[in-house]
């Protein structure tokens, strides 16, 4: 449920909400991009129901090069840049989400996106490391800012969904900001950025995970072991989440 909250606003955020106005025969309520045809408004439905990351890289092709005016492009890169995501093409998942950023560069959930396939990554002896490190930073923190002034871009979504949405956003921004710090072994500040991340969303498993993870780097493995145990008796556990949860509790009991 909370993913569909976050996937509804992605799609909101970037242009959607004009188009679903209109779609529910409220034009004149409308606000935002708006098609300018019938056809060119089936060409942006078309990539909404794509049923594949291929069909809905089509799809905003199509979009874009039928309809090079189209008020729509943000939508359209953006949904471009998470089906390359969800095909694990991160360079091209990368380009067309600063494309999106370029139209809408207080698009949060984009920035977490590019940020998200920057940090993970970063590797020790990279050249660009220092700079890798510091626009991943930049796109984490300044998500969170934009999160904080986001307002609601359409009436349909209540207050509590956009209130919650904001907030699992948040989560997942200390998460990625907790990964990046993990990358630069500054284990300590991990562990206060996966706190603030479970706090914000209690039910994410794989954020006590890696909060487990970095406390075994910061040397803390009593409250690692004790994350641990809490997690293992879950009866309804991911199974590779559980099988990492096991790999931590022993490294740490060793220690």
């Amino acid at each position: 449920m909370k993913r569909m909250i976050l996937a509804g606003v992605v799609a909101l955020t970037a242009g959607l909400a004009g188009l679903l106005a209109q779609t529910a025969a409220a034009p004149a309520a409308a606000t935002g991009p708006m098609p300018k045809s019938p056809d060119e408004l089936k060409a942006v439905q078309a990539i909404g129901n794509a049923p594949t990351p291929d069909e809905a890289i089509k799809a905003s092709e199509d979009l874009l090069t039928n309809y090079k005016d189209t008020e729509f492009k943000e939508y359209a890169y953006t949904m471009e840049a998470r089906a390359y995501q969800q095909k694990r093409d991160r360079v091209n998942a990368e380009v067309y989400g600063e494309r999106a950023l370029q139209i809408d560069p207080k698009a949060f959930m984009m920035e977490l996106l590019v940020g998200e396939i920057i940090a993970p990554n970063i590797k020790d002896h990279d050249l660009d490391r220092d700079q890798e490190i510091a626009k991943a930073n930049h796109l984490f923190t300044d998500a969170i800012a934009n999160i904080q002034t986001a307002t609601k871009p359409s009436p349909q979504i209540s207050d509590k969904d956009w209130d919650d949405a904001k907030k699992f956003a948040t989560a997942q921004a200390h998460n990625d900001l907790g990964i990046l710090d993990q990358v630069q072994k500054k284990w300590d500040d991990a562990v206060k950025e996966y706190q603030m991340a479970l706090d914000g969303d209690p039910e994410q498993d794989a954020y006590a995970t890696r909060l487990a993870n970095a406390y075994v780097g910061a040397g803390k493995n009593d409250q690692a072991i004790a994350i641990c145990d809490k997690l293992l008796a879950k009866p309804d556990l991911n199974p590779t989440i559980k099988q990492v949860l096991t790999s931590i509790k022993t490294q740490a009991t060793k220690k």
